[in-house]
């Protein structure tokens, strides 16, 4: 007797699609390795007896050696250790202003395509009026803008914190209209839908039809540009940092790393070409898991595998 294979989800489907995608498992590998060595840096450094904070001028420009892998810098400061908390601080900022923005772009886009008319072509051209603005001259120009006259303490801003919370919220609010267009194409072709009739029949509450039958069967394109945008948005972080807006003192990120040793091209120039090339590989990584997510997603991917 034939036995029937047991069914299985469209997310299990998904991921198995996305196993098979070589270059997505290599960014998911390399992603990992640095995400696991930038978080663990403390743990990291007391077991090296380094430190990427602490000065020491007598051993300042380092070659690399089995001490110092990557040398020292400008201050006598281990370069690897260095570069492990600025990933720390550039990953993260990635990974919450990412999330963050496509959370503002579900919920203005799932609004928007959920109930239509008025709504719809109000936060539409709101959100045609977000994406108008030029976005790199408006970055600098908040980044750069004094915290104390709105309010905060001036030890605040000079804390690490503000300049981390300022560029977060920064991306966050510039960085949702994306996903927001997404969601709401998605939306918008799910409205007239078995399922979503269905429940408006039996008469299933706004928010509960939103948030169990359509935002979930809407996320795929949503993932997938999240994914992508956390690549995004470290280089803006790295760009804004190295034009001296970004993340201050005493904190570091790749981009403050890559200020910092602007002047040392011709000098030292590994210590500019290693916070270059994390950067790269690191978004290059993600771009790669976000390429794979993509095609995995891709309904008619699952024919295929």
């Amino acid at each position: 007797m034939l036995e029937l294979a047991p069914p299985q989800s469209i997310w299990s489907i998904r991921f198995k699609a996305l196993r098979q995608e070589r270059a997505a498992m290599l960014g998911v590998f390399v992603l990992a390795l640095i995400v696991l060595a930038c978080f663990s840096v403390e743990g990291i450094e007391q077991l090296c007896g380094l430190t990427g904070v602490e000065t020491d001028l007598l051993a300042r420009f380092e070659p690399p050696s089995a001490l110092h892998w990557l040398g020292t810098d400008e201050a006598g400061r281990d370069e690897l250790m260095r570069l492990l908390r600025g990933g720390r601080v550039s990953l993260s900022i990635g990974l919450i202003a990412a999330l963050g923005s496509s959370l503002i772009g579900i919920v203005i886009g799932a609004c928007a395509g959920y109930f239509r008319g008025a709504l719809d072509s109000l936060l539409m051209r709101f959100t045609d009026f977000m994406m108008s603005l030029p976005s790199l001259p408006l970055l600098i120009i908040l980044a750069a803008l004094d915290l104390t006259k709105i309010g905060f303490s001036v030890d605040f801003v000079r804390s690490g914190d503000a300049g981390y919370w300022r560029i977060v919220v920064i991306l966050i609010v510039l960085g949702w209209t994306g996903v927001a267009r997404l969601m709401r194409a998605s939306t918008l072709a799910l409205n007239t839908s078995d399922f979503v009739l269905a429940a408006k029949a039996q008469g299933s509450s706004t928010l509960r039809i939103l948030s169990v039958h359509v935002i979930p069967n809407a996320i795929s394109p949503v993932i997938v540009a999240t994914t992508l945008a956390m690549g995004r948005i470290i280089l803006v972080e790295s760009a804004l940092s190295f034009l001296g807006v970004g993340i201050q003192p005493p904190s570091t990120s790749w981009g403050s790393i890559l200020n910092n040793a602007q002047e040392l091209l011709i000098s030292d120039p590994p210590l500019a070409i290693y916070p270059g090339l994390i950067i790269l590989i690191s978004v290059v990584a993600i771009n790669f898991i976000g390429d794979g997510l993509q095609r995995a997603f891709d309904p008619r991917s699952v024919g295929r595998n």
